[in-house]
């Protein structure tokens, strides 16, 4: 097992790690405003971004499924792995050597297994590839030679030799020091009669990597006639790859992706190489899988894909009737995409590896260039079903083709696809091929997707984005980029460290309310309420800008917020020394993360720490003025909810009865009075 990590080690991590870097690699941020970026959220599926990461202050937070964090929280959660193992990552990454309690750096023996797995992994990358350059791989060598490719292209993909003996990888990665058992776990070996024997024998090798740039698996393709097994074979799943999950080139192509907001579907891994090579820098494929749900979610978030006017997604296929029929099927999927889909289809049956070798890079460019929407290709696909030549045949395709067009998102573009759909079929009847396309046409405007398009998905009953969970008004859903207080995820198993995460939940716990919080104060809490909007305000200023806000917001004093879980975060910043002492940015929203007594509050502190404030300015950026007003308005609101008691008490006094009381209230009143005019006058309506 290992230590426990040094606690200056994790937070080195943390200031190396830049995080908007960090999420960058898994998906495509844009400028939220006020110092905010903004994305499609990878924990959950959703058609609007709600997912936010503040650089300045090292947090991210999804306002629909109510995670956050800092960015070990998020390697954590996108990689599925534990405290340590999310800490040696991020480590590895920034070359930062890590460190036990124990003293002295991390002995092999201790490191997390993932981690030596990768290690394993990257070695094995490294053996295949040096094997390339050898006598034995004549063969490998003649096989990308025949394909257009030359040594150096396959230095650049990695690409190696698995030499044909029994346990070539396996001798030499236990003579690095890897055992026997990693081998296994990790998919380069498996059993043999005698003991472990290499996976991959005299084969040609890719090395896939996961968007990090880190060797997962390896795909492989037989060289030798004699050879029994498959064709292609790929590492099997392990704890590290994930074929569902995992596109091949995307490590390479995942900026080019964000960039030009244009993805290229091809088919195997030659392809990927003949398409960078021939500029097509955008190119993926799977790896040992079709082309699915996990494949889609990965491409999503690095197109940003939000607009179905803006980037585009592109599948190749070879023209022969298998390769329309997986073009048919990836139609099926079209739906799942916001943007626009197209398909390029070579008529000769070429796929992109062919086509550059016969025709040049050009040719594959001009393949991409060609491309025609999948509406498209899938209503002439239907349409060559079926015999135009007769009356029969025409009203069969035409019902055939007319749920395709029906599903296009846009009203006017599926007019105008039934206009053409009525000149293919060479009816002159625009009339009959619409009125045949509305009967498929599905719910009425409003209600579903043919005529809102897929951005009416992954909404709740408000037409927000979300998954519409119960509890959507209460503290911890966060049902709205200005809504209720999170809960926050639950910790990850037991091998948290540093900070929040390694044991600080227990520091300045009277600074915050208990986890029992009777439940109908949690009903209460309505982020619409414009009392719980500017509370909240004034928090995210304490929170993000403590600078602004200084004494002012420390003189307010818990009773001035009417929500408790909003009295309970003052007195967590109070706790934490006030305003007056916090120097903003990362370190002091870590110092209240890190006090904050459970994982529910410390993520209702994240939504503070990443939300963004409502700042008038077109920068988002607030100034000493926007605090000055909004504290005041803070005041303000108490200073009406104490006027309305005195009057009230005054109201149930007799000034006869009893004189000194009642000039003493009323002296307080006419006190109140004043103070909160002056608050007005700082405050503005619009507060």
């Amino acid at each position: 097992m290992a230590g426990r990590i040094r606690d200056e080690d994790i937070q080195l991590v943390r200031e190396r790690s830049a995080i908007d870097e960090v999420v960058g690699e898994y998906l495509q941020l844009r400028n939220a405003g006020g110092g905010s970026l903004k994305g499609l959220c990878p924990f959950h599926d959703e058609k609007t971004p709600s997912f936010n990461v503040t650089p300045a202050r090292g947090l991210w937070y999804c306002f629909s499924c109510s995670e956050g964090g800092d960015v070990i929280k998020f390697v954590q959660q996108i990689d599925n792995l534990n405290f340590a193992e999310a800490v040696e990552r991020l480590a590895a990454r920034a070359g930062i050597d890590l460190r036990y309690e124990q003293g002295g750096q991390v002995p092999g023996q201790e490191q997390s297994q993932r981690r030596r797995l990768l290690q394993a992994h990257r070695a094995a990358a490294d053996f295949y590839l040096e094997r390339m350059s050898g006598a034995d791989a004549g063969a490998a060598r003649a096989f990308l030679s025949e394909r257009g490719f030359e040594l150096a292209d396959t230095a650049r993909f990695g690409v190696g030799y698995a030499p044909a003996e029994w346990d070539a990888l396996t001798r030499h990665l236990r003579g690095r020091g890897f055992t026997e058992a990693e081998l296994l776990l990790g998919g380069l070996a498996k059993e043999g009669r005698r003991g472990p024997i290499d996976r991959f024998r005299d084969r040609l090798l890719w090395p896939i990597r996961d968007l990090g740039g880190d060797v997962i698996a390896f795909g492989a393709r037989k060289l030798s006639a004699e050879d029994q097994g498959p064709k292609y074979l790929n590492t099997p799943e392990t704890m590290l790859f994930k074929k569902s999950s995992v596109l091949y080139g995307a490590d390479l192509a995942k900026r080019e992706i964000a960039k030009r907001r244009q993805a290229v579907i091809v088919e195997g891994y030659t392809d990927v190489m003949a398409c960078h090579l021939a500029g097509v820098t955008t190119a993926v494929a799977t790896s040992g899988t079709s082309f699915g749900d996990g494949h889609i979610g990965v491409l999503r978030r690095l197109l940003m894909d939000e607009s179905q006017f803006r980037g585009e997604v592109i599948f190749t296929f070879d023209g022969d009737a298998a390769g329309q029929r997986a073009a048919l099927r990836a139609f099926g999927m079209e739906e799942k995409f916001v943007t626009q889909t197209f398909v390029a289809v070579q008529p000769d049956g070429l796929d992109p590896c062919d086509l550059r070798l016969k025709h040049g890079d050009g040719a594959v460019r001009e393949l991409v260039a060609q491309r025609v929407p999948l509406f498209e290709f899938a209503v002439r696909s239907v349409l060559g079903e079926h015999d135009l030549e007769t009356a029969e045949g025409r009203l069969a395709a035409l019902d055939a083709a007319a749920p395709i067009v029906a599903r296009i998102k846009d009203r006017g573009l599926r007019q105008l696809y039934a206009v053409s759909l009525d000149r293919w079929l060479g009816m002159m009847d625009e009339a009959f091929v619409l009125a045949r396309i509305g009967a498929h046409a599905g719910p009425a405007p409003g209600q579903g997707r043919g005529a809102q398009g897929r951005g009416a998905q992954g909404r709740d009953a408000r037409g927000r984005p979300g998954q519409g969970r119960p509890g959507a008004g209460r503290p911890g859903s966060a049902s709205t980029s200005q809504g209720g207080a999170a809960h926050g995820s639950a910790a990850q198993g037991g091998a948290r460290q540093g900070g929040a995460g390694q044991g600080g939940a227990g520091r300045n716990s009277s600074a915050v309310p208990a986890q029992g919080r009777p439940r109908d104060q949690e009903e209460r809490y309505d982020p619409r309420d414009p009392v719980v909007q500017v509370e909240r305000e004034a928090l995210k200023l304490a929170v993000q800008r403590p600078a602004l806000c200084g004494p002012s917001f420390d003189a307010l004093g818990a009773g001035c917020f009417t929500a408790p879980v909003h009295a309970a975060v003052f007195e967590l910043i109070a706790g934490c020394g006030g305003t007056s002492g916090g120097s903003g940015g990362r370190e002091w929203a870590e110092r209240l993360r890190a006090a904050a007594p459970d994982d529910r509050a410390r993520g209702f502190v994240t939504q503070l720490a990443v939300e963004p404030l409502r700042a008038p300015r077109a920068d988002g950026e607030p100034d000493a003025r926007y605090a000055d007003a909004v504290l005041a308005r803070i005041e303000e609101l108490a200073v009406s909810r104490q006027l309305a008691g005195i009057k009230s008490r005054l109201q149930r006094l007799s000034p006869v009865a009893e004189p000194t009381e009642y000039n003493r209230m009323f002296g307080d009143l006419v006190a109140l009075e004043g103070r909160h005019r002056a608050l007005m006058e700082r405050a503005p309506d619009s507060m």
